[in-house]
């Protein structure tokens, strides 16, 4: 049974949306797992918000599209607070540039409406433990769609520079992981474990002055270690 880092029991999820219908299918896929405990609803950003400071929970299912507040800028706000919870992003292939925007907000990772409950539930674990990105050839593929509209954090000194501060290792590392691969599969195809990788991943997010995985996949792209189409 997966277990939310920091928690001895299931992992606590918010569901974010301004449809019943949608807030009810996520709460019953997902309350069906003996892993996963829905501790709240809200039907815009701004209750969603409420909703993250009261119950901390490890997930928080976010819509984009919401009344009062969108779920980017939601987002934007839990991330500025610097809220342990991980936003896990809802969206569809005809939105894009709201993928774009979520990302630069600090969003952890995102699933697609038509996601099947198997997908859904796999992405709130995976986001929970902060393993991998989701649906790998989903995220490489919409992250190589939008990355003109995305932001780079720090400019300076530009990523293709910083690059020159990875070895050999750290490199092969950052493209694996941008290719979409867990930690898991980036040990096995290295020959090295789990332990190694995540210690890897670490120095790539430091010396590339990146937040999370998903700003690693961002630079992949920006500074053409992995070009679009190849992932």
């Amino acid at each position: 049974m997966t277990v939310a880092p920091g928690h001895g029991g299931a992992i606590r999820v918010v569901i974010a949306d301004d449809q019943p219908l949608i807030r009810q299918g996520f709460a019953m896929i997902l309350g069906a797992q003996a892993d996963l405990q829905i501790v709240g609803e809200a039907d815009d950003g701004t209750t969603a918000i409420e909703r993250v400071r009261d119950q901390r929970p490890d997930v928080v299912l976010m819509d984009i599209r919401m009344p009062v507040m969108d779920g980017i800028e939601a987002t934007r706000r839990l991330s500025a607070e610097g809220t342990a919870t991980r936003v896990l992003i809802v969206t569809t292939f005809g939105h894009d540039e709201y993928v774009a925007g979520a990302l630069a907000a600090g969003a952890a990772g995102f699933v697609l409406k038509d996601a099947t409950p198997e997908e859904l539930v796999h992405a709130v674990r995976v986001v929970a433990g902060g393993d991998a990105l989701l649906s790998p050839a989903v995220t490489t593929r919409l992250i190589a769609r939008v990355l003109p509209s995305l932001s780079t954090p720090d400019p300076t000194p530009t990523r293709a520079a910083a690059l020159e501060l990875l070895t050999d290792r750290e490199r092969e590392v950052l493209l694996l992981l941008a290719a979409g691969g867990s930690n898991a599969e980036i040990g096995e195809a290295l020959f090295i474990s789990e332990t190694t990788v995540k210690t890897h991943i670490s120095h790539v997010l430091t010396k590339l002055q990146l937040r999370d995985r998903v700003q690693a996949v961002i630079a992949a792209y920006e500074t053409g270690l992995l070009s679009p189409g190849s992932a």
